[in-house]
């Protein structure tokens, strides 16, 4: 994400942004909410008054609109945020319209910003500039790869060996099949985790290397006890992930949400569920409060939600918002969206 502007009185004014990748598409679906004003350029057809029984057809407008927010919706696989509202400034002021923002769309929201959400926008340009990184999960037959996003990993694609097992020319064929995929899916900048069980990864880097060594000179070896999902989590827990991408969020994810586990297990300094984590801030133990995107936008439509973050803050606590898209995220709302690694036990 690129920041073109930025114009503030304290946390009130206007920020005007370049959504540079589908990462950023999500990270705005958790930074405009309802009653922002945004601003975009956008396609309108203009109201014509007509007395013949066949109007002609209207063309669309390009027109920069502002609208007040009332609603949005994030479509992953169509890489679009949808955000719905009233026009308040440009053409057909009082009428419904919506922006479909899209990679490449620049736009300016005017709001009292929170700090949750000003912290977003600074991440997000932050790790606009860094690698992204693709991980390779590989075992004999077998192999997944997967895109790195700050929301969650995305599967890229499974390949699968035809038939046999480690038959000479079949295996061939199957790291090819593999090279090919990852070479559609590498764009030029990204860093490469090839990670699985046992030694077919290394058979396979001996052969992509002889193929392919220029694209491969950013690689990172891991070993996994497996493939898919499970190996991707393994590869994150291990680190391999952060030593490419220092600060990434879903790592960062993946380890509190190991240690909340962890703390869980033994019945150690942790509270979960709301009720339990209020608790847990009368008593001023909250070292690093855990919370889901999804249920900080629902409390933050009831109006209370910022007040406890704040006194959170103010206690020295500090807090962590998870994807819902992303595993531990998930694992997180499980638990009722909100937990907390504590200070001391209660």
């Amino acid at each position: 994400m690129r920041v073109m502007k930025k114009d503030l009185r304290g946390n009130d004014g206007e920020i005007s942004v370049l959504a540079e990748t589908l990462d950023d598409l999500w990270h705005l679906k958790y930074i405009i909410e309802k009653g922002d004003l945004v601003f975009a350029v956008t396609k309108r057809k203009a109201d014509v008054a007509t007395d013949k029984l066949r109007p002609e057809k209207v063309e669309k407008k390009t027109v920069r609109l502002g609208v007040r927010v009332e609603g949005l919706e994030f479509h992953k696989f169509s890489n679009r945020l949808r955000v719905h509202g009233v026009i308040e400034h440009g053409m057909d002021i009082g009428s419904h319209h919506t922006f479909n923002i899209e990679e490449g769309t620049d736009l300016s929201i005017i709001k009292v910003w929170k700090k949750d959400q000003l912290e977003r926008i600074d991440e997000a340009e932050i790790a606009s500039k860094r690698p992204s990184v693709i991980i390779v999960a590989v075992e004999e037959g077998d192999a997944d790869i997967g895109l790195v996003r700050h929301y969650g990993i995305e599967v890229y694609s499974h390949i699968t060996q035809s038939a046999g097992k480690a038959e000479g020319n079949l295996r061939t064929v199957f790291f090819q099949e593999i090279l090919d995929q990852l070479t559609h899916a590498v764009s030029g900048s990204e860093s490469i985790v090839l990670a699985g069980p046992g030694f077919t990864k290394e058979d396979f880097l001996k052969y992509a290397l002889q193929k392919e060594p220029e694209m491969l000179s950013k690689l990172v070896l891991e070993d996994t006890a497996s493939i898919g999902m499970s190996g991707f989590q393994e590869v994150l827990r291990r680190g391999a992930v952060d030593r490419i991408m220092e600060q990434s969020r879903i790592a960062r994810e993946a380890k509190l949400m190991e240690d909340l586990l962890r703390e869980i297990a033994v019945d150690g300094k942790v509270a979960y569920g709301l009720s339990e984590v209020k608790m847990a801030l009368d008593y001023g133990a909250i070292d690093i409060l855990l919370i889901c995107d999804e249920l900080l936008r629902e409390e933050r439509e009831k109006g209370e939600i910022d007040t406890f973050l704040q006194a959170v803050e103010h206690s020295q606590g500090s807090i962590v918002v998870f994807s819902t898209v992303f595993e531990p995220g998930q694992k997180l709302l499980a638990l009722g969206g909100i937990a907390a690694l504590l200070r001391f036990r209660i």
